[in-house]
């Protein structure tokens, strides 16, 4: 029996990997690890831990040790030193990551340096800020890539990994999102205790490398979105160099009636609130990605999302940190209800455990190479 651990740090990747993990545990042939970290431990994010422990998978590992300083170097490095002790008693025959974050590269160096397989999801891809160099590092110290598309792949070529370990899956979290298992939008209110009828969302992360104009940029957000009398539900930002500010920022909004804050969201409530918004708005990587499955009008604001898609027939509009420049977008979003499936059909569960089931992945050398690309010229 194989054992595969699957590492989460964030809300975020958990999303995305956990039709996975389920995928894993429901196959008599292997057995799934997951090994809970980073921002799921701290509370004024929610605790989401919770969220993965109420998935009752057989084998979970929270690692309440863990010391989240705000530090990501200093983060890094305690992940890695637990991480170890964790992987040295499960022994896996493969550490799954995903992303772009310390928890997944944590994951990624201690698969590497013992000899354990690491696959890594939606490698490939542009994220902007650090975590773009996150991600690249991470594909780096992987030995399988679990892309989303042509263009993920043709990436990773470029960075000399070989075609054959390299497998276009689409994004784990659009099976959940086009299941027929999500909770009604009348559950979703309820649960959540949201009052509108007609709503935006909310999601702004930190840049950590605009960290001296952040709170300028944030000014400007707010006052636009007050500006517009919409209503919106809020999830408070990840827990990046910058984060505090911007949840100072939200606080302020506590007694405005428009506005409806959470830390956290579980995915499958948030996709349905998704599914039924009149549009989102800030610069997470959902507003590039799941929008665009659900055809939701998307307003990507400032530079966090640079590169990662186009702006040629989508659901997405682009607009700086400029109030007036936010207010014509949100006045410009019924232009943008449009449906594309970049990133995937639904179907990457059922790729990933065809994979994962085949002898040959098993059999391969874990000694990496590089493949030049010059070397025919």
């Amino acid at each position: 029996m194989k054992k595969i651990l699957f590492i989460t740090g964030t809300r975020a990747d958990y999303g995305k990997i956990k039709s996975l993990i389920k995928g894993v545990e429901e196959d008599s042939n292997l057995e799934a690890y997951v090994y809970v970290s980073g921002m799921h431990l701290i509370e004024k994010f929610g605790n989401t831990y919770q969220e993965v422990l109420k998935d009752k998978y057989k084998n979970i590992y929270v690692d309440f040790s863990q010391n989240n300083t705000g530090d990501m170097s200093y983060d890094l490095g305690n992940v890695i030193c637990n991480l170890t002790g964790y992987a040295k008693h499960v022994q896996p025959d493969m550490i799954v990551v995903h992303g772009d974050r310390i928890d997944a590269l944590a994951g990624a160096i201690v698969g590497a340096l013992n000899n354990y397989r690491v696959a890594h999801i939606e490698g490939g891809e542009l994220s902007g800020t650090i975590d773009e160099s996150i991600r690249h590092a991470i594909s780096k110290f992987s030995h399988l890539h679990f892309v989303c598309n042509e263009e993920a792949k043709t990436r990773l070529l470029q960075m000399g990994e070989h075609e054959e370990d390299i497998y276009i899956i689409g994004s784990p979290d659009i099976d959940i999102m086009l299941s027929d298992e999500l909770p009604s939008l009348k559950a979703a209110k309820e649960r959540y205790e949201i009052p509108y009828d007609k709503y935006g969302i909310l999601m702004y992360h930190p840049v950590t490398t605009e960290f001296d104009i952040l709170e300028g940029h944030v000014k400007e957000l707010i006052d636009a979105l007050v500006a517009s009398e919409k209503n919106y539900i809020v999830v408070y930002p990840n827990n990046d160099y910058g984060s505090e500010i911007i949840m100072s920022a939200f606080k302020k909004l506590s007694d405005n009636q428009h506005f409806k804050m959470f830390p956290s969201i579980r995915l499958e409530y948030f996709l349905t609130l998704l599914k039924n918004a009149d549009f989102m708005i800030g610069n997470s990587s959902a507003g590039v990605r799941e929008t665009s499955v659900y055809g939701i009008p998307a307003i990507d604001v400032g530079t966090r999302q640079s590169g990662r898609y186009s702006l040629d027939n989508t659901n997405i509009q682009h607009a700086d940190e400029d109030m007036k420049a936010l207010l014509g977008a949100i006045g410009n979003i019924e232009n943008y209800r449009k449906k594309s499936f970049d990133f995937g059909k639904g179907e990457s569960t059922e790729r990933f455990m065809e994979t994962v089931r085949s002898s040959e992945v098993w059999e391969r050398d874990i000694q990496k190479s590089f493949v030049d690309l010059t070397s025919a010229f």
